[in-house]
């Protein structure tokens, strides 16, 4: 699909519900699909695949193992297995920076023969396949490493502290001890800069007790606190996503919280701050409120974009002195991706938005084009940086999976629909080394494509049923369904037939209704709502007083009304109704809030018997399980205050 850069052939790598592959093309106008050569192993048990970042090894696992398979460098030829990793359980995989060590990741359990539990963070060398660093990391979140450009630092937080490896010599001798480390408390974070050899780190500490949380930068390897190269401070930050520019120069924090304590937002509240190497920190100006939706860095490291605000949501392009250079304005969108040379960006709106995607030329400000990709759920471009892949994967969504690759124009290359009852799980390109494709000449010339084989969504406005009733001359009264009760006689039988079908009735609480206009469906219909007289049980329960919606009270059915107006005229007489007091008002607030928190608390139950499981769980689902003690003290709280 992707035209090929002196003799290199793109590849897709695919991971379904029946199998890992890959898949390849020979030209733009050929379609994608499984060569004879290339790899394919039927699995249903497979949970990642990952290639290195320089396109020389491609991973997977599939139950059994994980596999290391080494590219073929003319793409005509095999791709032969580089080593067999032990690792049936592995559900993450991430390759160093140059692709010699593979970290797996899996989740943490506890045996009888190892009540301590098993290390679940294990490190191999791929060239050899033996394992050389395996550590006990529970957390999901931000399990992977980090590593320097040249894979001569190797670090990780366990336990809110920092651990570092120095491996000049060798991953045998540099795995055995830790030759620096930061101290910190739980929560913390750290992050290794690109670019420089030796490194710029971030590390964060999250606040305590009235402290405000801290991100610090270091030039390793001087890591003593009066060493710092900046420090930048904050509250309101239960989270911190760490972002650097390619150079290594910049880095962009994103700080959020779980709640936004003033009740303005359901997403907490999200902030963006900037810290360079030279020293320089500042907070990164929004000018709309409402959640943080994507941060991104531009490849070429001097500028950077945001999508922040409630929908529709801005956009805008900043520079390294976080001054606005461009606004996109607004639209419904909450993602923003550069291609890899940093000349294109595209705008869109998935997740729980339509689809909209606007694709710009960032050096001319100018929108290239414009197109609807609904029910995305994978966004990647292809190094060449004219083409982008979109899919529609489960678990996220489980019907309509399949593929779709795209020139920036929006014209559409190729579609591959997944066959009902196989799902779609992951999709990535190879990837491959800088100054592999040169970048790409920018065009608005409209390329050439092919039309999908998916219906498109109808254009036409929704009419509500009664609306179109009424275009096409016809009453809608005539076509609205008739109520009636359950195991009582209809509405529209007489009179005479109810009365004699009550009296067959046993007989309890008996509920009289006040009918004005002696009893007379019709104009009972056009006066006041009919009150109730309740006897027995019903009335010591009606004395409790109840928070109901407001609404119009429904007419009594046809045989309550006749047999009322036979009784005495003493049980036609209104009766008042109870008001709720403010007793009663502040009792059923408190058990509002009190069903509110044992429901969250049942959705962690539910999200941690899942994690239990072996299932992936989303960001938000993992920060929802963090907050359980909080609402299990609320909970407390609100069960005393009786």
């Amino acid at each position: 699909m992707a035209a090929a850069a002196d003799g290199v052939v793109p590849t897709l790598a695919i991971r379904s519900s029946v199998a890992v592959e890959l898949w390849s093309s020979a030209g733009p106008k050929l379609p994608y699909e499984h060569k004879s050569n290339l790899p394919r192993e039927e699995t249903k048990s497979s949970r990642s695949i990952c290639f290195s970042p320089d396109g020389r090894y491609f991973a997977y696992s599939n139950g059994l193992d994980v596999k290391v398979l080494e590219a073929c460098k003319d793409g005509a030829g095999e791709w032969p297995v580089k080593c067999s990793l032990p690792r049936p359980k592995a559900f993450y995989l991430k390759f160093s920076p140059r692709g010699n060590y593979l970290s797996t990741w899996e989740q943490y359990a506890i045996t009888k023969d190892r009540p301590e539990g098993s290390p679940n963070l294990l490190v191999y060398d791929v060239n050899t396949g033996t394992e050389v660093f395996a550590i006990v990391q529970k957390i999901q979140t931000d399990w992977e490493p980090s590593w320097s450009s040249d894979e001569s630092i190797f670090a990780l937080v366990v336990g809110g502290e920092a651990l570092f490896y120095d491996l000049p010599e060798g991953a045998a001798k540099g795995f055995a001890t830790t030759s620096r480390k930061i101290g910190g408390s739980r929560g913390g974070m750290l992050s290794l800069g690109p670019g420089h050899c030796p490194p710029y780190l971030a590390f964060y500490n999250p606040g305590a007790k009235g402290a405000p949380s801290m991100c610090k930068l270091y030039k390793y390897p001087a890591l003593a606190q009066n060493q710092t190269v900046a420090c930048k401070s904050f509250f309101q930050a239960d989270r911190v996503e760490m972002l650097w520019n390619k150079r290594g120069t910049g880095l962009l924090l994103l700080t959020s919280t779980e709640v936004d304590k003033s009740g303005a937002s359901y997403y907490g509240n999200q902030a963006v701050h900037f810290m360079a190497t030279k020293g320089d920190t500042c907070s990164v100006p929004l000018s709309k409120e409402g959640p943080v939706h994507c941060v991104k860095w531009s490849p070429k490291a001097t500028e950077f974009v945001v999508v922040y605000g409630f929908m529709p949501s801005k956009a805008a392009l900043y520079n390294l002195k976080c001054d606005v250079i461009y606004d996109f304005g607004e639209g419904p969108r909450n993602c923003a991706y550069f291609n890899p040379f940093g000349n294109i960006i595209v705008l869109a709106g998935f997740g729980n938005l339509p689809g909209a995607v606007e694709v710009w030329d960032v050096p001319k400000r100018e929108k290239l084009a414009s197109l609807k990709l609904a029910d995305t759920t994978v966004f990647e471009w292809h190094p060449n940086g004219e083409w982008f892949v979109t899919a529609t994967t489960a678990p996220r969504l489980r019907i309509s999976n399949g593929f779709k690759v795209y020139h920036y124009s929006g014209a559409l290359l190729h579609e591959t629909m997944w066959p009902q009852g196989q799902e779609l799980l992951g999709i990535e390109w190879q990837q491959y080394a800088d100054q592999t494709f040169s970048e790409p000449k920018i065009t608005k010339a409209k390329h050439e494509g092919i039309k999908s084989s998916q219906p498109e969504a109808s254009k036409k406005a929704y009419t509500p049923p009664h609306l179109r009733l009424l275009k096409e001359g016809k009453n809608p009264e005539k076509y609205l369904p008739q109520p009636s009760i359950p195991g009582l006689a209809p509405a529209s039988a007489g009179g005479a037939n109810n009365r004699k079908n009550n009296k067959n009735k046993p007989k309890g609480p008996r509920r009289d209704v006040n009918v004005v206009n002696g009893g007379d469906p019709a104009s009972a219909a056009t006066a006041a709502p009919a009150t109730e007289t309740v006897t027995g049980e019903e009335q010591q329960l009606s004395q409790t007083p109840q928070h109901h919606t407001p609404r119009t009270r429904p007419q009594a059915p046809r045989y309550q009304q006749q047999n009322a107006a036979d009784q005495p005229r003493h049980h036609q007489q209104q009766q008042p109704q109870p008001h709720p007091q403010a007793n009663g008002q502040n009792s059923n607030e408190k058990e509002r809030k009190i069903r509110t928190v044992a429901k969250k608390l049942s959705d962690i139950k539910k999200l941690k018997s899942r994690q239990g499981q072996g299932e992936s769980l989303e960001l938000n689902q993992l920060n929802k399980i963090k907050m359980e003690a909080t609402y299990l003290d609320e909970l407390k709280a609100l069960k005393l205050s009786d």
